[in-house]
């Protein structure tokens, strides 16, 4: 997320971010006016709602999407009703609500772009991974209908399709499995036809071009 904001800002694009956590100072100070920052849980769609009316009201009218939020949820066969629900509500719903919300500014400025953050997971099947992996073949399936669907208004709908990204998920990812962050870095790195993890401003350029003119 911080590697798509930098790179959409030095494109001169005014970014306005939702992320269930806090906004680090930092990054505040990093980014300046040029990006304003909500705190929201996607999954509440009456807090998203209102979000995304402050949004819009503090920075005009809004002409790019990136559905990047995702919650990690890796369970197999045996997942509960609950891993279900948790998993669908923010990767599948919360993706479809934020667009809702926001694709009638899309709408009333002619045109624009949005990008879904897929994954390499929404291609093949991994162990343990149901959960996870079902709502990223499902945002697959989203970015599809709707490049169909808005096609004719002038609005393009891409999907972007990481394989390993070595980000904070990532680190969060081996201490709640109590995985050595090392082996763990160099296992999936081989997974890879470079031999090693992506890199967020990777993502960030891919999904900078898609949005873009380009």
């Amino acid at each position: 997320v911080n590697s798509t904001t930098r790179r959409l800002v030095e494109e001169g694009v005014r970014v306005a971010g939702i992320d269930l956590q806090e906004l680090r100072p930092a990054l505040a100070e990093e980014f300046g006016d040029a990006v304003h920052f909500y705190q929201c849980d996607i999954s509440d769609d009456t807090a998203l709602g209102k979000t995304a009316e402050t949004a819009l009201n503090d920075v005009g009218d809004i002409s790019l999407i990136v559905n990047n939020a995702a919650l990690f949820v890796f369970q197999g066969a045996d997942a509960t009703v609950e891993d279900m629900d948790k998993a669908c509500q923010v990767n599948i719903r919360g993706t479809s609500r934020v667009t809702h919300h926001f694709l009638p500014s899309l709408r009333k400025g002619g045109g624009g772009s949005i990008v879904n953050m897929s994954s390499i997971s929404g291609f093949v099947g991994q162990a343990a991974f149901a959960t996870y992996n079902s709502t990223k073949f499902a945002i697959r399936g989203l970015t599809r209908c709707w490049a169909i669907d808005l096609a004719p208004e002038n609005i393009r709908v891409n999907s972007v399709c990481p394989g390993y990204i070595k980000t904070n998920a990532f680190a969060n990812y081996c201490n709640k499995f109590n995985l050595d962050y090392e082996a763990e870095d160099r296992r999936v790195g081989e997974l890879h036809l470079l031999n090693r993890q992506g890199r967020p401003d990777e993502v960030a350029a891919a999904t900078a071009f898609l949005l873009s003119d380009d």
